[in-house]
């Protein structure tokens, strides 16, 4: 597995949810196209991509379970944050003969928006290049959101394979501001009961959400053959097919 250390982000500008810097011009596509080139994707502390992500991601929330997390620098400039962990529970079903430590989930994406359209695309495919080379993880999996408007867009550039919708699982409402995930809020308290949370004190409510569109990227094409769920056509918006006839 890549490692992550506290002393490897040092000499970068980390500073959490202040992203400074500015951008250089992008009046041309050789303009755009020298941004993304010069983009890294670096290994940083847990500590500054929660305070970037809790911050900036529309979710404002730190997922739990979380094992890797890296920077986006342009330059010596922070331009946003990749977590991957756990994900959801029993995801690893989805292939055949699969094990936990068979696979990662992509689990936040943030970037500025200064940055060129294409940088996702271009960071999303230097992340899964270095996990295919330094660690033995079979397959990564991604979820969007249409509650949020999202299809999955920047998945589909980069060629993952569409599964179709998630189960729908709820979130957790425990009065403090954030909507948590059962695994998130298993991290932080032990456990998702709400009937032990309940007895501790802790008034909980579920708050129903939208079944999520699901991704899975192979890291070992060999692997691609145990897909226990059927490849869909991607998602599009309503425009695009009115487009296209």
């Amino acid at each position: 597995m890549l490692v992550v250390t506290d002393n490897m982000h040092e000499k970068f500008v980390s500073t959490g949810s202040a992203v400074t810097g500015k951008i250089p011009d992008q009046s041309t596509n050789d303009d755009c196209g020298r941004i993304v080139r010069d983009l890294k994707v670096v290994p940083i502390s847990q500590v500054d991509a929660k305070n970037l992500l809790v911050s900036n991601h529309y979710l404002h929330s730190f997922p739990g379970g979380t094992k890797l997390n890296f920077g986006i620098f342009y330059q010596s400039i922070l331009k946003g944050a990749i977590t991957l962990g756990v994900g959801p529970f029993l995801g690893y079903g989805l292939i055949d003969k699969a094990t936990p430590e068979d696979c990662i989930t992509l689990t936040r994406l943030w970037l500025e928006d200064d940055l060129p359209r294409n940088s996702e695309s271009h960071v999303i495919g230097i992340l899964l290049r270095s996990l295919q080379k330094e660690t033995s993880l079979k397959f990564v999996l991604a979820y969007s959101d249409p509650a949020a408007g999202h299809l999955g867009t920047i998945y589909q550039a980069t060629n993952w394979i569409y599964t179709g919708l998630s189960s729908a699982t709820p979130l957790y409402d425990i009065g403090d501001g954030t909507l948590h995930h059962s695994r998130s809020l298993a991290h932080g308290l032990g456990t998702h009961s709400i009937r032990y949370l309940t007895s501790q004190g802790i008034n909980v409510k579920t708050v129903p959400q939208m079944a999520k569109h699901r991704y899975i990227y192979f890291l070992d094409d060999s692997w691609q053959s145990r897909l226990t769920v059927p490849v869909l056509p991607y998602p599009k918006k309503r425009s695009d097919i009115d487009e296209r006839g």
